[in-house]
């Protein structure tokens, strides 16, 4: 089922979660365990991250090399993981950076034949890596090009006209939202505008970036119907879980942290600080729910541990 579906026929809230692909020559294991933990909690869909190839730098008896590796692969067999062994409708993240229009469209036409009918559609972190582009492929500038991409595969329009039993796809197109604007917008109504492009090419929601102050959402959620976007926007939530996060998200995601939770966490003992993410979380959770918004997006990377303490919490299950 689309995920726009599975928002208009709910008569709750929905939980849904992000997870990530172990790193490259990991244990699938790794991903059973996480699944078989938020199973319990019935999302009707999970998202699952995408990476393209970045530069790393290892040392051999040479010297220093430079390679170039996909750190995190293995997001199509997951999603296909999740979708036939644990029946939940999978989110592939489909990315502008580090793939070809090429590579785009036969991803889109593997998730097909899998029966996945929905797909993120963002642009990615910059990896660091230039990939070149082989005579004759092309490559996206936006996530604007890659849902116009997208949506002109549902119409049956693909990149080669000359596709044999090239049918049209069904897929719900979700979009990213950044309630503290994209680090690169110059300022929020740019951003809102740029959403709302996304929106009127065919995107059927979006889902925001992590924020851990309600008011930067419910603003956000404001400037976003006053622009006339009016596809549901989900909030996107996550637990910290150690000191070092408040520095790391801050740097890596372009989000802020409240002083009161700063202060809290910065304070605080190494082993009080997953209690105080959860009861953080919890605090936000109850007050979107308060509101009827019409799902949390919890990211969790690979640790469920966090999220169980938050429903035990929530008593939502």
């Amino acid at each position: 089922m689309k995920v726009i579906d599975h928002l208009n026929k709910a008569t709750e809230p929905l939980i849904s979660f992000e997870l990530i692909p172990p790193k490259r020559g990991g244990d699938i294991k790794s991903v059973f365990g996480v699944l078989d933990e938020v199973i319990k909690y019935h999302p009707p869909f999970i998202d699952i991250t995408s990476h393209s190839a970045e530069v790393i730098y290892e040392e051999t008896p040479e010297g220093i090399k430079k390679k170039v590796k996909r750190k995190r692969p293995g997001t199509l067999g997951i999603c296909a993981l999740i979708q036939n062994k644990y029946n939940v409708d999978a989110v592939p993240h489909i990315l502008v950076k580090g793939f070809t229009r090429e590579e785009t469209e036969d991803f889109m036409i593997e998730l097909n034949y899998l029966g996945i009918d929905n797909v993120l559609a963002i642009r990615g972190d910059d990896s660091g890596y230039d990939k070149p582009i082989p005579l004759g492929k092309s490559t996206h500038h936006s996530s604007l090009d890659l849902v116009k991409q997208i949506i002109d595969m549902n119409r049956g329009k693909y990149l080669e006209d000359s596709l044999l039993d090239a049918k049209a796809t069904n897929y719900c197109v979700g979009v990213g939202g950044y309630p503290e604007k994209h680090f690169e917008a110059p300022n929020l109504k740019s951003d809102i505008k740029f959403i709302k492009d996304k929106v009127d090419a065919g995107a059927d929601y979006a889902v925001t970036q992590m924020f851990f102050g309600n008011n930067f959402y419910f603003d956000f959620l404001d400037k976003c119907r006053a622009a006339g976007i009016d596809v549901p926007i989900i909030p996107g939530l996550k637990i910290i879980t150690s000191k070092k996060q408040l520095h790391s998200i801050p740097k890596n995601f372009h989000v802020s942290i409240p002083d009161e939770l700063a202060d809290e966490i910065d304070s605080a003992n190494p082993e009080d600080i997953l209690n105080i993410g959860v009861e953080w979380a919890a605090k936000q959770v109850e007050e979107l729910l308060d509101k009827k918004v019409p799902s949390v997006h919890f990211y969790i990377m690979l640790n469920p541990k966090p999220i169980k303490m938050l429903m035990d919490r929530l008593k939502l299950f």
